[in-house]
């Protein structure tokens, strides 16, 4: 049975397929999947700010104090030794 192949109209995108392959000593194939692999975890877990905004609004839980968890993160620079 043949292998499912994927047709990709983009000049530019071939050429950067190739040109990782060879340099990468990899198929084309892998780099392509590695690519979306990589793109759908950056991209996938992202909502619209306006999506979090009005899913945090309705959420019941106290408010959080973000001037003091961030002085509680704080360290001291006393700068440098001279």
């Amino acid at each position: 049975m043949a292998e499912p192949q994927l047709s990709v109209r983009s000049a530019r995108a071939r050429d950067l397929a190739h040109r990782l392959a060879r340099r990468e000593n990899r198929t084309i194939a892998d780099i392509v999947e590695r690519a979306l692999e990589a793109y759908e975890i950056r991209e996938a877990g992202r909502e619209p700010a306006s999506t979090f905004y009005a899913r945090m609004a309705m959420r019941d839980d106290d408010d959080i104090d973000l001037e003091s968890i961030i002085r509680e993160g704080r360290q001291l620079n006393h700068g440098i030794d001279l």
